[in-house]
Order: structure tokens, then sequence, then C-alpha cells
């Protein structure tokens, strides 16, 4: 089975702890069994390998969270790089392209899209094999999972569904109504539109060609800055007389907002946090080394992280999205596929960065035009390559680089690591890559 897991937006609704690199689906939050915690994507991709172990998974999402989500998931996941978001309707037909072109999938093949943020269980992913075996009969057309509603939400597209049976054909379909009209919805058996589609690949790739004008995957690529943004359920799911449905019964949240990403957790608090017996319904996410005390507080949620410190009424948590656009702040913490980096400080012409390094990982090979580095090994044991020559670093050592020296450096163990960057102009865009000769 061919699963795509759409992986967009900034999820600026979980600041503090979301930002332009590490949206909603990063965070680690959830608990599991070992007592470790594990974020969204990393649940939810967990549980498709669980539901069927030889699915062939792709992840359509920005050049941004790439390094992330091979950091948290792993080199075994095929990547459709969007180079904007567009929502979800050019996404799917750059993805659509993708697997067709690159990656050699045939037209005939089935594919099952689906949200990378589901708040679910192994069912839901189960219900993925008879979405497929519908989407694979000759005559059909989309097949949508429609989600049993809990109440009259604003937020989410509905289908009617012919009767009430598992498997019905959908008979009309309503984008994001007002309450009434959901209420109205619901009574006569309406079903969430949950953003689960299936179909044969050349469905997708057909609509796609109908609505954009494009030649094959690289021609799109390199279109996709001018398309017009519009989700798939506006550009096709609304106009399309073949639907068939699968009603998913089960529990199904999507955590959009703090209000109800604390709902999904276990415990009261992640981090350093003190709760007094005063304290009712109050969650806390500390990322920060630094404790944090909440005394008689009632119906809160506290977040704190190198990005900022949110204290909010759970309920008026939904609303910070256009406080949180009204700041420009840079990237304080970040994810990659090598290890992870936290700024710790920031002066005109300096800045300190702590840098974690797993173990057998490296930084790329490059340069910086415009500043200086100096790099203080904390913990752990590696090697550098700076100009071509490589040494081998442990904690205590120090390793100077000037402007436009090349450098790297390569974790045979945990490699944490003191970066200090000085220069007049220190931009992220000052970096230029090269190929590692060996």
């Amino acid at each position: 089975m061919n699963i795509v897991l759409l992986s967009g937006g900034s999820g600026k609704r979980l600041w503090p702890l979301s930002n332009d690199i590490r949206s909603r689906q990063f965070i680690k939050i959830f608990k599991t069994g070992d007592g470790e915690y594990e974020s969204m994507v990393q649940r939810v991709y967990r549980q498709i390998r669980s539901a069927d172990p030889d699915a062939r998974v792709t992840i359509a999402t920005s050049r941004a969270q790439v390094s992330t989500i091979h950091g948290q998931i792993g080199e075994d996941v095929g990547i459709c790089v969007e180079p904007c978001r567009k929502d979800t309707f050019p996404a799917m037909a750059l993805a659509a392209a993708y697997l067709h072109e690159a990656a050699g999938i045939s037209e005939e093949e089935t594919v099952v899209f689906c949200p990378v943020d589901p708040y679910v269980e192994k069912e839901y992913f189960e219900l993925f094999a008879e979405m497929d075996k519908l989407a694979a009969k000759e005559d059909a057309g989309l097949v949508l999972m429609g989600i049993a509603p809990s109440y009259p939400s604003e937020k989410y597209g509905y289908i009617l569904p012919a009767d009430r049976e598992k498997m019905t054909r959908g008979v009309a379909f309503w984008e994001k109504p007002d309450v009434e009209t959901a209420k109205d919805l619901i009574g006569r058996g309406a079903l969430w539109n949950g953003g689960v589609f299936a179909f044969q690949l050349k469905y997708m790739l057909k609509k796609a060609h109908e609505l954009l004008d494009f030649e094959d995957y690289e021609d799109l690529y390199g279109k996709y800055e001018t398309l017009q943004a519009i989700s798939f359920d506006r550009a096709v799911a609304e106009k399309e007389e073949n639907i068939q449905i699968v009603r998913f019964d089960g529990p199904w949240k999507d955590l959009g907002t703090w209000n109800t990403l604390t709902e999904a957790m276990e415990e009261n608090s992640v981090g350093d946090a003190t709760l007094n017996p005063a304290c009712e319904n109050v969650h806390v996410v500390n990322e920060l080394d630094v404790p944090v005390l909440c005394m008689g507080l009632k119906n809160v949620v506290v977040s704190a992280s190198p990005e900022g410190i949110l204290v909010s009424d759970k309920e008026q948590s939904s609303y910070i999205k256009p406080y949180v656009d009204q700041m420009d702040q840079r990237i304080m913490f970040a994810e990659k596929s090598w290890g992870s980096f936290r700024v710790l400080d920031v002066e005109d012409e300096s800045m300190t960065i702590k840098v974690t390094l797993n173990p057998g990982c490296s930084m790329n090979y490059h340069s910086h035009e415009r500043r200086d580095e100096v790099w203080t090994v904390i913990s752990g044991e590696g090697r550098t390559i700076v100009d071509g020559m490589e040494q081998p670093v442990q904690a205590g050592d120090v390793v100077t680089m000037q402007a436009g020296c090349r450098h790297t450096i390569i974790a045979d163990t945990e490699l944490k690591v003191m970066e200090v960057q000085l220069g007049k102009e220190i931009s992220v865009h000052d970096k230029r890559k090269y190929e590692l000769e060996n």
C-alpha cells in the first residue's frame, strides 16, 4: 500500500513549541511505554508500520522540515519537497507526480493520502486497507474516510452518506459550514471529512492536469510558487460525484490547539514543573533548564521553550495565532537529521549555540564568508575536518575557524559542542556547502 502523509503548516497555534522548522507534528509530548516521549509524526509512523509493515510511506513537506523528519523517523521514508506552502490540492498534485515519475509507481496503483498529525489508535490505520481495496476497483473514483462527529464543528468539512452502512456512497459534501448547518447535517447522519483520501494514482494525475497547467513533475515543481493555494476539498471533493465513504467510528482528535493537545496528554507536566494541590486542569510543557512553579491556577496551559513562554487560559489559547504572527524572532531550537541545536545567547556581533550531534552523524562540510567560529567540545568524542585536515577531538578541546574556512565535525559518540559565532553580519544564509573528499 502507498501512503502519503501531508506534513504542511507551521503550527503557530502551538507556539512557543512550534515554529517554521519544528511544526506541531514534531513536538515530543506523548509518553511511550518505555517512558520516553514521541512526537505526532513518530506516533503516526509507528502506528502505520504496526498496521502495515510493508507500506510504502512518503511524506509531502517543506524543505525546512526534511532534516527533522529524518532525525525523528529515520531515512526509510520517501520525501516529496514542496517549494512553498500552497494548501492540500497543490501538495497532493505534486506528490502524485513525484510518486509516478520520481518513485516509479504505476498510474494503476492506489494511494492513500492522510494528514500527518491525527491523534488516533491503530484501528484508524487498519481502515486504510479497506479504503485501498475500494479505490482499486475499476469504477472507483474518490474514496473518503468519514469520521463520526462528536460535536457540530465549523472547522471540518462534512459528507452526507447514502445510508449508515460502514461502506457506502457519498451523496453531498459541505466544506466548513456554520454551527447551525453543522447541527442539521449531523442530524441527517453526516460525517466529518478528516482529510483521508484514497484513489488510483491516475485519478489524482488527471485532476491535476485538468486544473493545473504543467507538463510533468519537474515542470510542476518549477511552477509551484505561482499556483493558487486551494484545498483538495474545494478543488476536487466538493465537485466529485463518484465518492465512496468508509466510516470510522473510533476515537479521533485534531490536536491543533493547546486546548485539544493537553486533552491527549497522559500527565499534567512534561519537563521540570511543579503544580501545587490548588491547581485544577493545568498542563505544563517545559523545555527550559529552569523550574516552573504553578500555584492555584485553573484551566491554564503553560509552555516554556527557547522560543518564548506562553501562559494562557485553555479556551483563549485557540486564539494566539494573530499575536504570534506579529512576532519576528529567529529560530532558537531545531532538530536535525544529525542531532539538534539550541541558541543560548544573541549579541550584536556574536551568537552562542549548543550543538548536539548523534553518534555517527556529522554536519555538512561548509564555510561562512562573514563570520568566524569557535567550537568548544563539552562532552563526547569525534573528529573535525578543517580545510581538509582531520583531527580527533574530545571534551575540553577548542577548534577555531576563520571566515572562508571549510569545516565540519563528525561524532564518533554523542558529541556536545558549544559553538560561538563572531561577526558583524551573522545570518543563516551565510553558508556555502562542499563535497567532502575521501
